[in-house]
């Protein structure tokens, strides 16, 4: 018969394997989005690439960036950046190795204001496996495969589509391209355009975003339409 002591023994020690089975399945867990300060991913360990262009008059709307928001500058689709992604979520940090000057120097071009490549590089492109040069000439080729619409180019009025017809017409400025390639982000409760994410294949060709990423630019770009603002 088994006593009280050897019980509460065997207890304990039922709770310490089943904390060490939950320890070990946390450090097989991929790390998702926001995982703070530190490493988190490894380099060259993702499933896609997603290629972000900010919509700049939403940006400039909010902020006074004097780089990207001068007066005149009439700037539309912008780089974001070229980012790294799982299925579900995204790597981020996954090394310390620096931006050598000469590459930001020779790079920051790329973006509409020049600190942006700092931001850039540490958190997604030490992700990319690839040495910081490749990674920001990938970045200019996987933006310019991507054609924009001529009514997206440069409106000097207000645009407003559906979901669809914002799909659609990337669909037919780019012959060839896959379904939900492009997705919509928007801003203010869903009625404005705040930037796209354009999906690649690692081999840079076209790539459906993943479902995770349909669902969240449907959650927020949500209402019937939304309005991308003028360039100025």
């Amino acid at each position: 018969m088994s006593t009280p002591q050897s019980v509460s023994r065997l207890g304990k020690l039922l709770l310490i394997a089943l904390l060490a089975l939950g320890g070990a399945a946390e450090a097989r867990r991929p790390q998702q989005q926001g995982g703070g300060a530190g490493v988190d991913g490894q380099p060259g360990q993702f499933d896609y690439y997603a290629v972000a262009l900010s919509w700049s008059p939403s940006f400039c709307a909010t902020r006074n960036d004097p780089h990207q928001c001068a007066s005149g500058r009439r700037l539309g689709f912008v780089l974001h950046g070229l980012w790294p992604q799982w299925q579900t979520g995204y790597p981020q940090s996954c090394s310390t190795q620096p931006l050598p000057a000469a590459v930001r120097a020779k790079y920051a071009g790329l973006f509409p204001s020049p600190g942006l490549i700092g931001h850039e590089w540490p958190k997604h492109g030490t992700c990319s496996g690839l040495e910081p040069a490749a990674y920001f000439e990938l970045s200019a080729k996987l933006q310019k495969q991507l054609a924009i619409p001529p009514q997206f180019q440069a409106p000097s009025a207000p645009v407003r589509v559906t979901n669809a017809e914002f799909g659609a017409a990337f669909q037919r400025a780019n012959p060839g391209l896959a379904a939900h390639a492009v997705l919509p982000f928007c801003s203010g409760g869903g009625r404005f355009l705040r930037e796209l994410h354009a999906c690649w294949a690692k081999d840079g060709a076209s790539l459906s975003c993943s479902a995770d990423e349909l669902k969240r630019s449907n959650r927020s770009c949500g209402q019937d339409s939304f309005l991308l603002p003028s360039v100025r």
